[in-house]
């Protein structure tokens, strides 16, 4: 009889295997027929226009969208066991201009999407940690993940958003995508300690909810929101195509301030505060805690421009993240790093991107592990109180369609949410994300 941990191990060497042969038929086309070649390099998506329907479609206001992302691990040195792991994700999406369609002047947008996810977990298999080494990992099964209506109401400041969606899309991150420019889910792209810690939903996990969004200054707006709590329904595949809660426990209501910095070295800042209605488990205790509140800061700014090289510059950004003392075993996340565009003048779109995070565990938590393993008559490791992350990658943009992202993430102490002594760990990745 075969192992199951081994025929995972075969499984995602395969996948990671065929994604790279699929990649090498695509140069090696690139060599034989360069016109064709140099002419799909240039489009802004790969599977091109269609012959102008896309465009068309448009026009008349039905917009067509679609992104493939692939993710690639190896694990090198430490953790759980060496091997490679792959994952996906595929989302296609319609956006129905209202306006256009119905010939209203103020008709609004009406957004569809869909997803889907395969492959297997680089971090359970491998790693043993909680952050995860690739972000596109989980909920493996196609679902909707988005069927939302999007207006202004009574002035083009405010901006009202409802239907089933993730409240992470608008919510909780950068704008700017400067966090992505990581494989890591820590830095890409919410803090998950908000996740982890009460019933804040992120992409695809999509759940019932309105928000509004008000823009008092072009420097400065504000945007409140609520969404139902239903914890149950996250990464179960037989809820995927049901948009009614299936055991709602509550609401979860954000409110977030955001400041953008203009000028040559543009900026982002963005203060948030939620609570969650819903009663959870205390830790350490056979009591419940009447709510879940946390707290988040995120910055993105530009620290320079090049005046040599036109396009050439720097963003720092910075993450924090505090969550229930009571009730959430994802205490507290921080991080920080730059991303350096155009690093060299003959690539104009490529990144190198540097961070460093830290997610603490609660130390309730820990007290309830360590309390467990002395009952067991069992030691208990010396641990730090959280897992720590570096991650360097170089993103290369091979065309406006396609980049290609070397990853080398270094795991400090993966075994500290679970109470297990694992060596720390390097992970050296490749992403690939295409736009259909």
């Amino acid at each position: 009889m075969s192992n199951p941990s081994q025929f995972t191990f075969e499984s995602g060497s395969r996948r990671g295997i065929s994604t790279a042969l699929v990649v090498g038929s695509v140069l090696a086309m690139a060599a034989s027929a360069p016109t064709l070649a140099d002419d799909w390099l240039e489009q802004s998506t790969m599977t091109g226009d269609w012959d102008g329907s896309r465009s068309r479609l448009a026009a008349q206001g039905v917009k067509i969208t679609g992104d493939y992302s692939g993710e690639t691990v190896y694990n090198a040195h430490g953790g759980k066991q060496r091997g490679t792991r792959y994952s996906q994700n595929i989302k296609l999406g319609a956006q129905f201009d209202l306006g256009k369609l119905l010939g209203l002047e103020s008709g609004g947008k009406v957004q569809l999407t869909l997803n889907d996810r395969r492959g297997n977990d680089g971090s359970g298999d491998l790693v043993g940690n909680r952050l995860p080494v690739q972000e596109n990992y989980g909920g493996l099964y196609t679902r909707l993940t988005e069927l939302s209506y999007e207006n202004t109401l009574f002035t083009p400041a405010l901006n009202v958003k409802l239907g089933y969606m993730a409240m992470g899309n608008d919510l909780g991150g950068l704008s700017s995508g400067i966090l992505c420019n990581f494989m890591n889910a820590g830095f890409c792209g919410h803090p998950l300690a908000m996740s982890g810690g009460s019933g804040w939903s992120n992409y695809p996990n999509a759940h019932l909810g309105a928000m509004a969004k008000y823009r008092f200054t072009p420097n400065f707006a504000l945007q409140v929101a609520a969404f139902k709590v239903d914890a149950a329904s996250n990464g179960e595949s037989s809820r995927a195509w049901d948009i009614a809660p299936k055991d709602s426990t509550g609401n979860i209501l954000p409110i977030e301030a955001i400041y953008n910095v203009l000028g040559e070295l543009p900026g982002e800042y963005r203060v948030g505060y939620y609570y969650d209605t819903s009663d959870a488990p205390r830790i350490g205790t056979s009591k419940e805690v009447a709510g879940r509140e946390g707290s988040y800061f995120l910055m993105d700014q530009a620290i320079w421009n090049s005046s040599d090289v036109s396009g050439r510059n720097v963003h720092v950004f910075g993450q924090f993240s505090n969550a229930s003392a009571a009730a959430a075993p994802f205490r507290r996340w921080y991080s920080t790093g730059f991303a350096l565009k155009k690093p060299f003048a003959s690539r104009p779109n490529d990144t190198v991107a540097i961070g460093y995070g830290r997610a603490v565990f609660n130390a309730r938590s820990r007290d309830v592990q360590e309390n467990a393993a002395l009952a067991d008559g069992q030691d208990f490791p010396d641990l730090a109180s959280g897992e720590g992350l570096v991650e360097m990658t170089y993103g290369a943009q091979i065309a406006p369609w396609l980049t290609v992202r070397p990853s080398v993430q270094y795991i400090i102490e993966p075994g500290a949410f679970y109470g297990e002594d694992i060596d720390n760990t390097l992970i050296v990745g490749l992403q690939v994300k295409a736009t259909l």
